[in-house]
């Protein structure tokens, strides 16, 4: 494992404040150029990309565009708007400030650290740095050490299309990233679960270092009876078991109106047959667990409940069949933890009330889903939970609306990225106040004899 020695790490972010110093990614052309530049990346490198994330995720080719290529949707709105987002906006005053204007400056933070996840490992790269390079920052990219080839690949890449001193990838296992987390950052921008989101957020304390916390829980799925049933079944299988489940966003556990449960359970297998084929294992589109830690892990949750389809493991290919399960108790380890792999776990309501009682037991997802087409129920579920976003008659597809910002709430996260909220994330929106010389009533200044009542009516 590779570990990146403190002085290496030191000298990287003093070359980096320096290049920041100079100016030049305040430039706006500077910054398109560069956009262009991530872009090119991407474009120029799709077979190597889709290699690597086949070895470390058995990625199919087609998940692999659909969900980690993807991203140069970012890269093309964030060119198509950046002159907009940069222009600095003009703020109303009050008739008291007759004689002033003032001007909200979106300015760039300086140097940023960008820590991203193993589960969609070059993707979750892309599309923060699309953000701070935008913003008009300098970045160092830490990839995740659990997907080592696709780290490997972005640590290579990235040095052939930007200046260390410009963008940096530091490849290393936890020790660079705790020693990474000793520096002073502008920004720190965290992918990953809720345990290591709190040791990154205490450690920027100690510079009152501003972060995004991009972090997951479990993602609640409500289906009610009004709804389309194959619609409905197709997009929860496709969202649960697309990356074998490991999508911070994926359905974490069914919540079904007693009177659909049957058939929506023998709707979900028979998608799971039309998609995977009577062996997942075989499938060319099923993917694998990410490590043998996490597969130990996540096979262990099989014993909760009642399978009712699935429930088949192969530790030497870190393979677990996508599972439907049944019976599933709230206090069983299934329902305590973030399950992030390829397991489903069915629970039955007969009232709303306590299928929303159920979520609001739980920390903050960051997603909720809702299958319904009754207007009152969407509204009511929108009303009576929260969540750091919502998706209704679909699963996953509100992540790729660049225009929707992106984000968790409590447990769920911090802050917000996408379209212009990775803009308004890695920039800092200065206050401009300016007055004119065409007039200076002295209202304001001392001696203040006589002047009581005036401010007094000012104010009023």
């Amino acid at each position: 494992m590779i570990t990146v020695e403190t002085s290496k790490i030191q000298e990287i972010i003093q070359q980096q404040r320096k290049f920041f110093q100079n100016g030049q990614t305040k430039d706006i052309n500077f910054r398109l150029e560069q956009l262009k530049k991530l872009k090119q990346l991407v474009t120029e490198n799709t077979q190597a990309i889709t290699k690597a994330l086949k070895a470390d995720l058995n990625k199919s080719e087609f998940e692999t565009y659909a969900t980690e290529i993807g991203v140069t949707k970012e890269i093309d709105y964030a060119i198509k708007n950046l002159r907009t987002w940069s222009k600095p906006k003009k703020a109303p005053v009050s008739l008291d400030f007759f004689s002033y204007s003032a001007r909200i400056y979106p300015e760039p933070l300086g140097v940023v650290l960008i820590i991203s996840p193993w589960n969609y490992p070059f993707g979750l790269i892309i599309s923060p740095l699309v953000g701070a390079i935008a913003a008009g920052n300098c970045a160092i990219v830490k990839p995740s050490e659990l997907a080592p080839h696709t780290s490997s690949f972005f640590a290579e890449t990235v040095s052939k299309y930007f200046p260390t001193e410009y963008i940096t990838v530091l490849e290393g296992g936890v020790e660079t990233s705790q020693e990474l987390l000793t520096q002073k950052f502008d920004h720190i921008f965290f992918t990953g679960g809720t345990s290591i989101g709190k040791v990154v957020m205490e450690a920027a304390a100690k510079h009152l270092t501003p972060v995004t916390l991009e972090l997951g829980g479990k993602s609640p799925c409500i289906v009610d009876t009004d709804i389309n049933l194959e619609h409905t079944a197709r997009r929860i299988t496709w969202g649960k078991f697309i990356n074998s489940g490991q999508t911070c966003i994926a359905p974490d556990y069914l919540l079904v109106n007693q009177k659909i449960k049957k058939d929506l359970i023998a709707a979900l297998q028979k998608k799971l047959k039309e998609f995977y084929g009577d062996n997942p294992a075989e499938s060319p589109d099923y993917g694998r667990i990410i490590s043998h830690k996490h597969f130990e892990r996540v096979a262990k949750l099989l014993n909760n409940g009642e399978i009712i389809v699935g429930g088949e493991t192969n530790s030497t290919e870190k393979y677990i069949a996508p599972t439907l399960l049944d019976h599933v108790s709230l206090t069983d380890p299934v329902m305590q933890e973030e399950i992030f792999g390829p397991i489903l776990p069915v629970i039955e309501y007969t009232d709303i009330q306590d299928a929303i009682a159920i979520i609001n037991s739980q920390p903050k997802p960051l997603a909720l889903y809702l299958f319904s087409q009754d207007k009152a129920l969407q509204k009511r579920v929108l009303q009576e939970t929260s969540s750091g976003g919502v998706c209704i008659n679909d699963t996953m597809m509100q992540v790729g609306v660049s225009s929707l910002p992106f984000g968790g709430v409590g447990d769920s996260g911090i802050g917000s990225y996408h379209g212009q909220a990775s803009f308004d994330t890695f920039s800092h929106y200065k206050s401009v106040l300016k007055n004119s010389f065409w007039i200076d009533i002295n209202w304001r200044y001392a001696p203040y004899k006589d002047k009581l009542s005036l401010i007094k009516r000012i104010i009023k």
